[in-house]
């Protein structure tokens, strides 16, 4: 590297990547172009709709791509028993912006294990991440069940999931329309946000269909894995999440935060109805990891460059040296210098003058 320093995203896709491997995800990697009509068919599916268009030789419409999924989707293989685990590091352009992303996607004839792996390294990911974080989780499934039981569909189905989403309680006790039934369910899903056990048992207490039973025990049984692998303080339950992708998430949803930034920088989910809308018959779920927003939040979070700067005049021995920054580097970021640098901040200033250490 030419940089002493890594930068936050460059360390972030170090760590991610051994973490993928080591449970058996292998690269991708995908052209910077895609053919146009791949996204204009999916785009609800997409966080922007501005999408970065040419004609190339041939006079084909292609597009800059402005996600990674599509892709993997549309080239995934069908075979009984085959699941396709990936991950990747791309830039992807959105709003006529160039934006680092990284995530994993995993397709094919996916079981209940491969669900619960795709979360849990969602939480995993988080974690290298960033020292206070938190996911929240929801289930589409369970959300679409419950709208069903109530007797909302169209127009009214959208109404309700916007309510969700903004939590505007107001509104969502309208489009029960006098319903007892359907206010307790829809007000419980609005309400309920934090520890998995008391928020899956309030739920439980108000359901009355089998879907959603069966829904809510998908999620009862993530949860129990999520806590037997020690994050149960690092999760919440939180029913507005995913609730603007009904067209095609079909299972749980979620969203990852770090400290420090104000945007959930993880979003993914189970999205088998994206898969049947572009003709597979498989099932799907994967996370994206915005990177931009990890160097935002380390310029909001801090106006340092470095943690520990040594300065020092030419003469002093290399070993004492090396011993200073590998005790500074122990607390953090540390850069060794003979002259005092015009374009970086540090914390403390450590100073070698005649051999010897001065603060």
């Amino acid at each position: 590297m030419t940089d002493e320093i890594w930068k936050n995203e460059e360390r972030a896709v170090f760590t991610l990547r051994s973490l993928y491997r080591r449970y058996g995800y292998a690269p991708y990697k995908m052209s910077r172009f895609e053919e146009y009509d791949l996204y204009v068919r999916n785009k609800d599916f997409l966080v922007s709709d501005q999408i970065i268009t040419f004609s190339d030789g041939s006079g084909r419409l292609l597009a800059l791509k402005p996600d990674v999924t599509l892709s993997i989707v549309k080239n995934a293989p069908e075979a009984p028993g085959a699941v396709q685990k990936v991950y990747y590091n791309e830039n992807v352009y959105r709003d006529y912006r160039e934006i680092m992303q990284a995530g994993l996607e995993c397709v094919g004839d996916l079981g209940d294990y491969e669900i619960a792996e795709a979360v849990l390294l969602a939480v995993k990911s988080l974690k290298l991440l960033g020292d206070r974080f938190v996911l929240d989780i929801s289930h589409m499934g369970l959300i679409a069940a419950v709208l069903d039981s109530c007797g909302l569909s169209g127009q009214e189905r959208k109404q309700a999931m916007d309510c969700l989403r903004r939590k505007n309680r107001h509104e969502l006790e309208a489009l029960c329309r006098g319903s007892d039934v359907a206010w307790e369910k829809l007000s419980t899903l609005l309400s309920c946000r934090g520890s998995g056990k008391e928020v899956l048992d309030r739920v439980a207490a108000v359901l009355t269909t089998d879907p959603e039973r069966q829904a809510l025990e998908e999620l009862r049984s993530l949860w129990k894995i999520l806590e037997t692998s020690g994050f149960e303080n690092a999760v919440r339950l939180d029913f507005s999440v995913g609730s603007g992708g009904m067209h095609y998430y079909s299972g749980v949803v979620f969203r990852g935060y770090l400290a420090g930034i104000p945007a959930s920088i993880l979003s993914g989910g189970q999205y088998d109805k994206l898969a049947r809308k572009m003709g597979k018959r498989c099932r799907a779920i994967g996370f994206a990891i915005y990177l931009d927003l990890l160097q935002d939040g380390q310029r909001q979070d801090s106006a340092f460059d470095v943690d520990t700067l040594i300065l020092h005049d030419g003469t002093v021995d290399t070993a004492v040296l090396t011993a200073a920054a590998e005790a500074a580097a122990k607390d953090g970021s540390v850069l060794v210098t003979e002259v005092l640098p015009k374009d970086r901040n540090w914390k403390k200033l450590v100073r070698f003058v005649n051999g010897e250490a001065v603060q």
